[in-house]
């Protein structure tokens, strides 16, 4: 089975298109070698995946020649407990870990600005 076709299955990539360019770009390791998307895959390999900033490793357990629901595209590998950890580390780190102000940018606007004095005010107007 081609490398592109068992990621697409597993649901790793939403279009076999997708996966083509992920394995010409190297972001898949086959085996720990970087290879083409016509590649034969077969039970036993070890399949690097990075996509945005999630990395799995995993294991190939069976080939699948369509591409099924959630579960059974789970029972297609076995993702090794290294890897599985340092995925829920980096969620862990990025859903405490977001700066609240990160997607501010530049001065505050006027209505920003007295916002900010509402806030800061001691509340004696007199």
């Amino acid at each position: 089975m081609r490398l592109d076709k068992w990621l697409w299955a597993a649901r790793f990539f939403k279009t076999r298109s997708l996966a083509q360019q992920a394995v010409s770009a190297g972001r898949v390791q086959l085996n720990g070698d970087r290879t083409k998307p016509a590649h034969e895959v077969k039970a036993g390999d070890m399949i690097v995946v990075r996509v945005a900033d999630w990395r799995w490793e995993v294991k190939v357990i069976a080939l699948s020649e369509r591409r099924g629901p959630e579960a059974e595209a789970r029972k297609l590998y076995d993702e090794t407990r290294a890897s599985r950890a340092e995925r829920e580390r980096r969620q862990d780190l990025r859903r405490w870990g977001a700066e609240p102000a990160a997607e501010l940018k530049g001065r505050p606007t006027k209505r920003d600005r007295r916002v900010i004095d509402d806030f800061t005010s001691s509340g004696d107007d007199s």
